[in-house]
C-alpha cells in the first residue's frame, strides 16, 4: 500500500495536470469559433476551384497519384491525425505507384511506419497559428515545381462535421495533362501557361481548404480531449483524496491503539 507521502505527491501531480488540461480546453474553445469562421471562407475557395474540374469531366481512374496527407505538428487532440493517415493508407493500398507528400509532423511519423519509401516530400511548421492562403500557395508551388510525376493529386484531410465529429475526405486535382485532355476543355483553345497557372491556383485553394478544415477539426478535437482529460483527472483526485483520508485515519487509529495498549501495560 502506498504511503501518505506517496499519495500526497501523486495527488499534487494530478492536480497540476488538471489545471493544465483545463487551461488547454479553454484556449481550444476560444479558437474553435475563429477556426469555424476561417473554414467557411476557405470552403468557398475550394468549391470554386473544384467546380471547373467537375464540369470539364476530368474524372478517371488514377494509377499514379500524388497523395498529400494534411495534418499538423501538434498533438493532444485525440485520434484526429490517425484518422487522416488511415484514410490515406487505405487509398494507396492498391496503388503501388502512388507517391506521398505529408504536411505536418504527426501524420509524417504515422505514414513512415508502413510507407516510408513512397514519401517524396514533406512539410512542417505549417499553420503554426492559423492556416493562410500564402502558406498553401507556397506548398502548391513547391510540389508542382519539384518535377514529381503523377496523373492526379489527392489531398486527404479531416473535414469538419461538428464540434464533436470529423471525417477524412479527399479533394482531387488532376494533372496538367489530364486536365488539358478532358473532353469538354479540349474543344477550346486554351494556352498551356494559362492551364498551368490555373492548376497551381486551384491546388493552392484546395490545400488552403484542407488546412482550414483540418485546423477547425483539430481545435474541436483538442477541446473534447482536454475536457475528457480534465474530467478524468477530477475523478482521480477524488479517489486519491479518499484514499489519503482513509490511510491517514488508519494511521491515527493505529497510533491511538498503540498508546492505549502501552498505557494499559504499565
Amino acid at each position: 500500500m502506498a504511503t501518505l507521502k506517496e499519495i500526497q505527491v501523486r495527488l499534487k501531480s494530478v492536480s497540476n495536470i488538471a489545471k493544465i488540461t483545463k487551461s488547454m480546453k479553454m484556449i481550444a474553445s476560444t479558437k474553435v469559433t475563429k477556426a469555424q469562421k476561417l473554414m467557411e471562407t476557405a470552403r468557398s475557395y475550394g468549391d470554386s476551384s473544384t467546380a471547373l474540374y467537375k464540369h470539364a469531366e476530368t474524372a478517371g481512374e488514377s494509377t499514379k497519384p500524388l497523395v498529400i496527407v494534411v495534418s499538423s505538428d501538434r498533438g493532444l487532440c485525440g485520434g484526429i491525425h490517425s484518422s487522416v493517415s488511415k484514410a490515406a493508407k487505405r487509398y494507396i493500398n492498391n496503388k503501388p505507384e502512388a507517391s506521398i507528400s505529408v504536411i505536418g509532423l504527426k501524420a509524417k511519423a504515422q505514414m513512415q511506419r508502413d510507407n516510408r519509401q513512397q514519401i517524396v516530400i514533406t512539410f512542417d511548421q505549417v499553420a503554426k497559428n492559423v492556416p493562410t492562403w500564402n502558406e498553401a500557395a507556397l506548398i502548391a508551388h513547391e510540389i508542382l515545381s519539384s518535377g514529381l510525376e503523377f496523373d492526379s493529386i489527392q489531398v486527404v484531410y479531416n473535414q469538419f462535421k461538428s464540434v464533436i465529429a470529423y471525417e477524412a475526405q479527399t479533394v482531387t486535382v488532376p494533372s496538367l495533362q489530364t486536365f488539358s485532355e478532358s473532353p469538354k476543355l479540349s474543344a477550346y483553345e486554351v494556352e498551356n501557361p494559362a492551364l498551368q497557372s490555373y492548376q497551381e491556383f486551384s491546388l493552392a485553394n484546395g490545400l488552403y481548404w484542407a488546412l482550414a478544415e483540418g485546423y477547425a477539426s483539430e481545435m474541436a478535437a483538442r477541446r473534447t480531449a482536454m475536457e475528457n482529460a480534465t474530467k478524468n483527472a477530477g475523478e482521480m483526485i477524488q479517489k486519491l483524496t479518499l484514499t489519503y483520508n482513509r490511510s491517514r485515519q488508519a494511521a491515527i487509529t493505529n497510533e491511538l491503539i498503540d498508546i492505549i495498549t502501552g498505557a494499559s501495560a504499565m
